[in-house]
């Protein structure tokens, strides 16, 4: 029988052996978390979202030592990636220096255009111009707020509609698919020059600063969201492969996107058909619908079925589908309906920056999978919105354009939520 100093000389034997031992390696996995890539910690985020995004970086990018393709994240752009619209800023600048070409006819201009904008139009912009030359938009200022009410309100300034006929309302809208259409006759590199024209006065403006389109009053600045830049550096550095997948004109999206480091071949947006080199009217198509009239724009659905095509090389109608776990996106960041479908099909974080988008938010605030990350805008945010958001009646949009309930993978209804990201 051992007796208690035995015991006690025993003990402090294999303390100074377990001394001398060195200590086993941490998993080789675990070893380069003090090192990954970091989001700063001085950029304001609400709530938990900056530790939850850095907890998804860190189980999905290189520091989760897997092994396998790049993960992929994809953004929204404006007012997601920036604040205010470059789409807006882009036209307004071309407008105040003449840059839209006299199409042969307006009619001509979009599949859509309604006899109504077609009669407009001509009135407004006249036709003492030739075909093909510059229109004095900067002086003419009826033509200026006829093209700019089609933008901004598919109507013409006496209030009559602008686009009708049938399209699928979670593909294609024509107001957005007419911006490109209405640079028919340009170079890609001529837009892409407007475009950053308008880019550098719109960051050199102050914030809050406004300007007038004819006699229409619209934000005159642009701002990239700090937190926005720093999630994509930290994500790049991470591994990822980010893209941007915009609903603007993709020579326009090109002339902002270096901002935040990324390429070309990450830029998507609206692909216009050109001829001898020059834009025309017809927009590609996606997922096999056709090239043409714009049935297939990076919007709501179709930036789905952009991101399938485009990035994981999917083919077909199976583009506009859901894919499986592994073709699918980590992180998708949006802030407005039309990007309601890619956001929701992220596996790893969704963004959502709160501009009371009521399809976006009402998946935001359901929460479906815990991994939805709420945000108000970094500059400016929207008021909290009073009341609820109609998800379980009228937040989604149908494919024939009218409102229906949001409806959760399994079909059930999501019910109204409040507006709680603040």
């Amino acid at each position: 029988m051992r007796t208690k100093s035995a015991i006690v000389v025993g003990l402090a034997a294999a303390a100074a052996l377990a001394a001398s031992v060195p200590a086993l390696a941490a998993p080789a996995h675990e070893a380069p978390r003090r090192n990954c890539p970091q989001l700063d910690t001085k950029l304001p985020w609400a709530g938990d979202n900056r530790a939850r995004l850095q907890k998804m970086i860190d189980e999905r990018g290189t520091c989760s030592g897997k092994n396998g393709p790049r993960p992929v994240a994809a953004f929204d752009w404006d007012n997601t990636v920036v604040k205010n619209d470059i789409t807006d800023a882009t036209l307004a600048w071309a407008l105040q220096h003449d840059k839209i070409l006299r199409p042969k006819s307006w009619k001509g201009t979009s599949a859509w255009l309604t006899p109504a904008a077609d009669k407009a139009l001509t009135k407004a912009c006249g036709t003492s111009v030739p075909v093909g030359r510059p229109l004095p938009t900067s002086k003419n200022t009826a033509c200026t707020d006829e093209i700019f009410e089609i933008r901004e309100k598919s109507q013409t300034m006496a209030g009559e509609a602008a686009f009708a006929g049938d399209w699928n309302h979670r593909r294609t809208v024509p107001a957005y698919g007419w911006i490109p259409q209405l640079f028919a006759g340009h170079t890609p590199a001529a837009l892409t020059s407007f475009a950053r024209q308008a880019r550098a006065e719109q960051l050199a403006a102050p914030v809050g600063t406004k300007q007038t389109v004819g006699t229409h009053t619209i934000a005159g600045y642009i701002r990239y969201y700090d937190q926005q830049k720093d999630l994509i550096r930290t994500l790049k550095a991470a591994g990822f492969d980010v893209y941007i997948v915009s609903a603007s004109s993709e020579p326009i999206a090109e002339a902002w996107s270096s901002g935040v480091g990324l390429d070309r071949k990450h830029t998507i947006g609206i692909r216009s058909i050109t001829e001898h080199g020059r834009l025309t009217t017809a927009l590609k198509g996606c997922g096999g619908v056709e090239t043409g009239r714009g049935d297939a724009l990076p919007y709501m659905d179709g930036k789905r079925c952009m991101i399938n095509q485009e990035i994981f090389k999917i083919k077909g109608a199976k583009a506009w589908q859901q894919q499986d776990f592994k073709h699918r996106i980590a992180l998708g960041a949006g802030d407005a309906d039309t990007d309601v479908t890619f956001v929701n099909d992220a596996t790893g974080a969704h963004v959502a920056i709160n501009r009371n988008k009521s399809e976006l938010m009402c998946r935001a605030y359901d929460d479906a999978d815990g991994r939805w990350v709420a945000n108000p805008m970094f500059i400016d945010p929207m008021p909290r919105k009073s009341g609820t958001y109609p998800c379980s009646t009228t937040g989604a949009t149908a494919a024939d354009g009218t409102k229906v309930p949001v409806r959760r993978a399994d079909g059930s209804v999501i019910p109204d939520q409040a507006d709680k990201a603040f």
